[in-house]
């Protein structure tokens, strides 16, 4: 074989090689674009639930899908005669019947027979009651401040007494009652104003939309001191979870568009208070300004603006065991048997957090716990995640999950240092839940000042929430009596530090 052959083969070899290497990796890129298409089909028509269940369990049999056409076609048929039939379903045991509440006024109507009565004898009576409901009434409340002039004195001069006006918004024609309304329909139960203005109209009360406008602004900066007394408290607590969500607003210098602005939220797990606050951007400018003094435990989704605090002094930084565990959810139909494997484990992780949970164990007693039951499941977790991390492709679904908790094992062990800690950063995700149900209703904020206003009332709803806070007789209480409160008192208005016996 002369030279130019062995040149030719050479080249050939090559040429093969690099085939080979360019056909890998377009596999790869296929299979991620699958993969992607994948999960948007899912976005938009499958279910959303988390929990995951294990292809194949040792007590349960298999299920043979496989069936004879003929005995389908008879079974079809069958269905297709068959007219009337009875199946015993299964009766669930019935709640009882409702017992209606102490504290609802009760209107009675006594009806008498139809029958003439006349020399009978009344032996007793015979009374239903049912629950009934009558839409709200709105009503006219008219405050007189009747005038007094002293007679004459010497000097021919009189004085004029009258008491002082006792209205908490003074320019406003709605009462604190009807201010807390409106603000708690939008914000807790996601109605818009102009829906309201509707209801407003068939109560026969014509309510302009800016009126309603007007109003949520005159609330908003009356108790606006008080949301800075609920930042202070939040942003000083020792341990936070942290997360953001977008918000449309009406931009001015961009007439008919929106400006994507978001709201950043922190929650306090030992506070049980959640604090709301929009900024126009995602960038680490927002957190930095909220943090700069912060220590103790912070918890968050792997958002890269945090990764500064994981050397910051004073400050634990956790990751969300949630978001790993979508991650191998998301990889199952990549690779099923190693998704699987983590997941299991995973799971057995929340079985532990159930036990404490349900068992209302203390910190302490939560920690020990974690110690003797997590600690070696994570080292299982840690162990096959490491082991298996260099057997997969990196741009593979599963190549990204082993990532994901790879980049972040440390922040992912974290929640073991103490047994205040939780696991993932549910919580704070449950508390963004009203935005995104809001964002559905009323689409967007009208203005930067507006959503400001938003992420403070967003705020106070959902501190309530976690407290049991009545949020209409709260805000109402706090509209009536937040001018007659000093400074140094704020601090017992906010809904989880508020005397429950004062909302009536």
């Amino acid at each position: 074989m002369d030279q130019g052959q062995y040149t030719t083969v050479g080249s050939l070899r090559e040429q093969v090689g690099f085939l080979v290497a360019a056909n890998t990796s377009l596999i790869a890129e296929v299979n991620a674009l699958k993969f992607q298409l994948e999960q948007l089909r899912r976005m938009l028509f499958g279910s959303k639930r988390e929990r995951f269940v294990a292809a194949e369990h040792p007590s349960q049999t298999r299920l043979e899908f496989d069936i004879d056409q003929q005995v389908l076609e008879a079974a079809i048929e069958a269905g297709k005669q068959e007219v009337t039939y009875t199946r015993e379903k299964p009766r669930k045991p019935h709640p009882g019947r409702l017992e209606l509440p102490s504290h609802l006024p009760v209107v009675e109507t006594v009806i008498e027979p139809e029958a003439d009565t006349t020399g009978m004898k009344h032996i007793g009576d015979e009374v239903t009651e049912e629950l009934e409901y009558t839409p709200a009434n709105l009503f006219i409340n008219r405050i007189v401040y009747p005038k007094y002039i002293t007679p004459e004195d010497t000097n021919g001069s009189q004085r004029q007494v009258i008491a002082g006006l006792d209205r908490p918004i003074p320019r406003c024609i709605a009462g604190p009652g009807l201010l807390a309304h409106v603000l708690v329909m939008k914000f807790v139960f996601h109605m818009p104003l102009y829906r309201q203005v509707q209801v407003f109209k068939m109560g026969g009360v014509n309510i302009h939309p800016k009126t309603l406008d007007s109003w949520m602004s005159l609330a908003a900066a009356h108790v606006r001191p008080l949301y800075a007394v609920h930042k202070a408290y939040i942003l000083g607590s020792n341990y936070l979870q942290a997360d953001e969500s977008t918000i449309k607003v009406l931009d001015r210098d961009k007439p008919g568009a929106t400006h994507g602005g978001y709201m950043w939220v922190y929650h306090s797990p030992p506070l049980r208070a959640v604090f709301f606050e929009y900024k126009k951007g995602r960038g680490a400018d927002a957190p930095k300004a909220n943090l700069l003094n912060f220590n103790g435990f912070l918890q968050t989704d792997g958002y890269v603006v945090y990764d500064a605090y994981d050397s910051k002094e004073g400050v634990v930084h956790l990751s969300c065991w949630v978001h790993a565990r979508r991650m191998f959810e998301k990889a199952l139909d990549n690779d099923r048997e190693r998704a699987s494997a983590v997941l299991e484990l995973v799971q057995q992780l929340y079985d532990v957090e159930r036990v404490a949970r349900e068992g209302g164990y203390p910190p302490a007693q939560r920690h020990e716990l974690r110690l003797e039951k997590s600690l070696p499941l994570l080292n299982q977790v840690g162990k096959y995640v490491a082991g298996n991390r260099n057997r997969v492709l990196s741009r593979s679904p599963i190549g990204q999950a082993f990532e994901y908790c790879l980049n972040r094992w440390d922040k992912l062990m974290n929640y073991l240092v103490d047994g205040i800690l939780e696991m993932d950063s549910n919580l704070v995700e449950n508390a963004i839940r009203p935005l995104a149900l809001g964002r559905k209703n009323y689409l967007f904020a009208g203005s930067h000042d507006a959503a400001q206003d938003i992420a403070m009332f967003y705020s106070f709803f959902a501190t309530g929430k976690k407290n049991d806070v009545n949020p209409h007789e709260w805000l109402t209480y706090v509209i009536r009596n937040i001018n007659d409160t000093k400074t140094s008192h704020l601090k017992d208005l906010p809904p989880q530090f508020i005397d429950k016996s004062l909302l009536v």
